[in-house]
This record gives C-alpha cells, structure tokens and sequence, in this order.
C-alpha cells in the first residue's frame, strides 16, 4: 500500500507507521511549469449523444487533490462523454502551473483556488470563474501528546504550511491567525507541501500541520495526531472554483457550458452518494486497497469517503460566496501579493449558472 501525493501523484517518503507517502515541494494553491498525466475520454460520440448534439473537444486541467474531485468524478463516471464532450484530462503539480498553461492557450479550463484567478487578473490575463467547486478545507493537526489545543497555543511553535502567497497561506495569515490575534512573526514557519508537513509532523520536526484532505483523514487514521481547527468551520470561503478563458468562451462556450453540466452531476454525486464518488476516485490517492492504523487495516475507500463528507462541493457561486471572494481578493492586496485591486464581479461570468437556475 502507498498513499500517492495530492499533486504529483508520486510516492510520498516513508512515515513513522510504516506508510509510503510521496513528497514533493513543489508549489501549490486549495487555493517550472511541467505538466503530467494526460488522460482522454469520449473520442467519439454515443449513438445517443450523436443523435442529439455533435462532439465537442475540451482541455481540463487539474489538481490531483480531493478539492478537485469533481473534475476526476466527472472523468472517472464518464459524465464528460455522457454530456457530448471529447475530454483531454491534464494533471498539473500546481495551480500556478495549471494558471499558466491555461493563459498560454494549452488547456481550455480547469479547477483550481481562486485566488489564481485573482493574481493573474491583477496582471491583466484574460481570465472568467464560471462556476464554483468546493468550499475551503485547511485544518490544523497536531501531536496527541503536544499540549496544543487552540490556535493561539500556537504562538513560539513551529507551523508546516504552503508557501506565501498561496491560497491556504493567504487564509492563515489574514483569517485563522489574525483571529488569534496572532501574526506569522509569532510562529515560526516552515513552508512544505502537506505531503512533507505530516512527515515531519510525524517525527517531531514541526509541531502543528496546515493541510488540506485527504491528508487530515489519513493523517487521523494512521498518525497520533488530532485535529485542533478547521477554517471551513469558522470561516467558509470559495477556495476552488471553476477558471476558463476569454478566449475558450468566445470559441467554445457550448464545450465549457458541457463541462459544466458535466461537473454538476458529478457534484451531485459526491454530495448524494460518496461511497460511490469514493470507489471512483480512491485509486487516485491511495495505492491498494487498506491503510494500516494502531487498530488494524481500514478500507481504503473508506477513508476517501470520510474526506469526501468532510468536503462541501459547491456548483453554484451565490451572492454570500462573491462576497467572501471579494474580502480574499482584498487580503490578497493588503499582503502585497496582487499587483493591483481586483474587482470579482468583472471576472466572473455565471451565464451557464443562470441558465441553469431559469431551468
């Protein structure tokens, strides 16, 4: 058994328990440009799918993480093909890289964090989020026996989180610390993917972890770690969402609307029945069918089921999330990481959402 790295979908180095887990340091957003595992799906229509509406072809780019598991449910269930797509599915190592790849015209759209959307707008990149994926989930785990209980426990301590900038730093320095009165000068930081943040938390190099899923249900499960804060809990925010271009919409919106429909369904499905979402996808995260844990082996699937429930997907961006946008775009600002004030409303484009709602 292995359990393959969010991103890369590698193997992460060796844990205390005897997991193989892959590392990577590359950068990511939740939230060098090489871009791996390419996969298609639909080729050619159904008799069904002919009859009513001819084959478009469309270039998704992803995260191999659980905030994406509505592009991969919608793979892995056929739903692209099902709505009349011919999809190339196109992992990327990081939301950066997906960003760029999309403005230099390699894929069409994708499911990354927002706040990729607002730094590239700042910069004038002819950018639109045309509908929402998934709520914000970034947690603090810590050692059982640490004495940490609270976030404000916290202060001289050492913290593994993202890099600056990125959308789980972005939510740290101006959410979850701010509101424990506390600033990163207060900790001390270590930037790691969360792959390498649960090693070391593991053998003791950090004293708390910032993660994301799957890696608090595995971590959980097979680590004597607890989990202190989740800021999904205390501060729900959009942290991934639906990006495509100017140009996809103005050559292809019938495409990009498909994919949408696509991803709706397949939202529905995690949402409806997560057993199910979970025999799709577990293979994308976990090699084999059990992880090991201080009370015997767990199903595999089981836990990509718990990590799922503990998500909430989202298809539709409503007036509260566009508001919650607009105060991250601003946290953006204020911690000099756009290189100037992003209005969301000018790069948002909910056409398809409000076809769907008249619908």
């Amino acid at each position: 058994m292995s359990i393959r790295n969010a991103r890369t979908r590698g193997k992460l180095p060796k844990l205390l328990l005897g997991l193989t887990l892959a590392a990577s340091m590359l950068a990511v957003s939740a939230c060098g440009e090489k871009a791996s595992d390419t996969k298609t799906q639909g080729g050619a229509a159904t008799p069904a799918a002919s009859a009513k509406k001819e084959v478009k072809d469309l270039k998704i780019g992803y995260l191999n993480v659980m905030d994406d598991a509505q592009a991969m449910v919608a793979f892995d269930a056929k739903l692209y093909e099902k709505n009349g797509l011919n999809v190339k599915m196109q992992a990327f190592e990081s939301g950066t890289d997906l960003i760029k790849a999309m403005v230099g015209g390699d894929v069409d759209a994708g499911v990354l964090g927002f706040t990729n959307a607002v730094a590239w707008a700042s910069k004038g990149a002819g950018l639109k989020v045309v509908g929402g994926a998934q709520m914000g989930f970034h947690s603090i785990l810590v050692r059982n026996d640490s004495g940490i209980n609270k976030v404000e426990d916290l202060k001289g301590k050492r913290l593994g989180s993202q890099k600056a900038g990125s959308t789980a730093d972005t939510v740290l320095t101006g959410v979850t610390l701010k509101n424990a009165k506390l600033t990163k000068n207060d900790l001390q930081m270590v930037y790691v993917e969360p792959a390498q943040a649960i090693q070391s938390l593991a053998g003791g190099a950090i004293d708390a972890a910032f993660v994301f899923e799957p890696y608090d249900k595995i971590a959980t499960k097979t680590m004597p770690v607890k989990q202190i804060y989740e800021v999904g809990k205390v501060w729900p925010f959009p942290c991934m969402v639906v990006i495509t271009t100017d140009e996809a919409l103005k050559k292809n919106r019938e495409g990009v609307n498909r994919m949408l429909d696509s991803q709706k369904e397949a939202i529905e499905l995690l949402q409806k029945d997560p057993q199910k979402a979970a025999d799709l996808i577990t293979k994308r995260f976990i090699e084999g069918d059990t992880l090991k844990t201080d009370k015997g082996e767990v199903k595999a699937t089981s836990v990509i089921k718990e990590s799922i429930e503990s998500q909430q997907f989202n298809w539709e961006i409503n007036a509260d999330h566009i508001k919650r946008m607009q105060e991250i775009s601003d946290l953006l600002l204020e911690q000099k990481a756009l290189d100037k004030p992003v209005k969301v409303e000018d790069i948002l484009d909910l056409t398809w959402q409000n076809q769907q709602k008249k619908s």
